[in-house]
């Protein structure tokens, strides 16, 4: 058993996609960026979306050239160089092992709703056993159990944004009387904070995307990849742009945003203020849902990505096996146990872990959406040039989206240094590359001694 199944069908990858992304960015972290942005948040999820959206066709359209289980890091090797690879493989699975420990840490911080003495820790460490186990068994069981975790949290969206649409616009219930789209501009203007507010939202904003390419992963098990991957990738665009803008817009109409605290999901607030029985412990659960759901992405995404990397020679060998459910044990036994200084870093410091966490993971996430339009980028000189097959599914505006969108990465990096907080992912980033730069020096010497 030397290859990955391809059990996942449409239903499953469109999910597990969106599963992904809709998470603890959303849920959680909306708050704070409310918090620091007001309505402006909802310029600063528009200017990501479009940037997503450039970087989604460009993926979509290399998918399509070659569905991969490696995905980015495979057509970084091929189109920008064996390194290349090297870096975008170990980057990826690193800011997925990071964004797991932000998952679990809102899993602990969501249980406290309920159980407030509870440490934040052990939530996040049996979510975290349990997920793991998960993951061990056949990617079918995955995919069904992503596929109703994700249906847990569309739902949950559509209904918040309908029952929100009828107290705003019927005035009914506790909060028709002062409900009103008018709360979007009431209470400091639609940018209250100015441009910087927004510009200092941009972290937060870029992170909750982080999970759309997950596509990619789940190519090397997708049934009918070259109908599949196209359909999904389009679909995804269009759907966490309405969920996400259409949810900030619906919350921030419903209450002035003044109201919001940061330290509590605004979901869990509004529906607690709608006085629906028993709705804030109802979404409580969701969320937690929700923050289980990206977690189980990311250990799927991180052993798909140990694998592959194995595969090519690139990880130890023993990450290129696969158990007898054919998915890479080994590489998930390995991402659980790093899972464990997520645990350590909620024991240790509550309070800061998931900015530091969130900030972190934005060092891999940026470099692989990076490395995907640089990849796109070179692809299209090399369909040019005769040197590869052209794909049926192409991005609009290239080259010059591709530049435009990496300059805003390049941007977006830059802001993390206005934050304290966030900018422990500036002094991160050039330890994370330099350490790779010295092991893939090792292990070119390993291979040429090895000849």
């Amino acid at each position: 058993m030397s290859d990955l199944s391809r059990n996942l069908r449409n239903r499953h990858i469109q999910l597990i996609a969106f599963g992904g992304t809709i998470g603890v960015g959303l849920f959680l972290g909306s708050a704070r960026a409310i918090h620091s942005a007001g309505p402006a948040l909802i310029l600063a999820y528009a200017i990501g979306g479009v940037a997503i959206f450039f970087i989604m066709r460009a993926l979509g359209e290399l998918l399509t050239y070659r569905p991969v289980a490696g995905s980015f890091a495979t057509y970084a090797d091929e189109f920008c160089g064996p390194f290349a690879g090297f870096v975008t493989g170990w980057s990826y699975w690193f800011a997925w092992v990071v964004t797991a420990m932000a998952e679990l840490t809102a899993i602990g911080i969501y249980v406290r709703f309920w159980f407030p003495d509870v440490p934040q820790w052990l939530p996040g460490l049996v979510a975290l056993l349990v997920l793991y186990g998960t993951n061990l068994l056949a990617v079918r069981v995955y995919g069904e159990l992503e596929f109703w975790f994700a249906l847990i949290k569309v739902v949950t969206i559509v209904g918040l944004i309908v029952a929100g649409l009828v107290v705003i616009v019927f005035h009914v219930g506790d909060l028709g009387a002062s409900a009103s789209f008018s709360n979007l501009w009431s209470h400091g203007g639609l940018l209250p904070h100015g441009l910087l507010g927004v510009l200092l939202t941009m972290q937060i904003v870029m992170f909750a995307y982080e999970g759309v390419e997950l596509i990619g992963v789940t190519a090397g098990e997708a049934r009918d990849p070259a109908v599949v991957l196209p359909r999904a990738t389009n679909g995804i665009i269009v759907r966490i742009l309405i969920f996400y803008i259409g949810a900030v817009i619906i919350i921030m109409s419903l209450v002035p945003w003044t109201e919001l605290s940061p330290e509590v999901s605004p979901f869990v607030y509004v529906f607690e203020k709608m006085r629906i029985p028993a709705a804030a412990a109802l979404i409580n659960l969701v969320v937690i849902t929700a923050a289980s759901s990206s977690c189980n992405s990311g250990i799927f995404s991180t052993g798909r990505m140990l694998w592959a990397l194995a595969q090519r020679g690139q990880a130890p060998r023993v990450f290129a096996t696969l158990n007898r459910g054919r998915v890479p044990g080994h590489a998930i036994h390995a991402t659980a146990v790093l899972l464990l200084i997520g645990i350590a870093l909620n024991k240790w410091v509550p309070e800061r872990v998931f900015t530091w966490v969130t900030s972190i993971a934005l060092v891999g996430t940026f470099w692989t959406w990076g490395i995907i339009l640089v990849s796109h980028r070179n692809y299209r000189r090399a369909v040019a040039a005769g040197k590869a097959a052209a794909a049926p599914f192409r991005m609009p505006g290239a080259p010059f989206a591709n530049w435009l969108v990496l300059a805003f990465l390049a941007a977006v990096s830059g802001l993390l240094a206005l934050d304290a907080d966030q900018r422990v992912a500036l002094y991160v980033a050039p330890v994370w590359f330099a350490l790779l730069g010295i092991g893939y020096a090792a292990l070119r010497a390993t291979q040429r001694a090895t000849r």
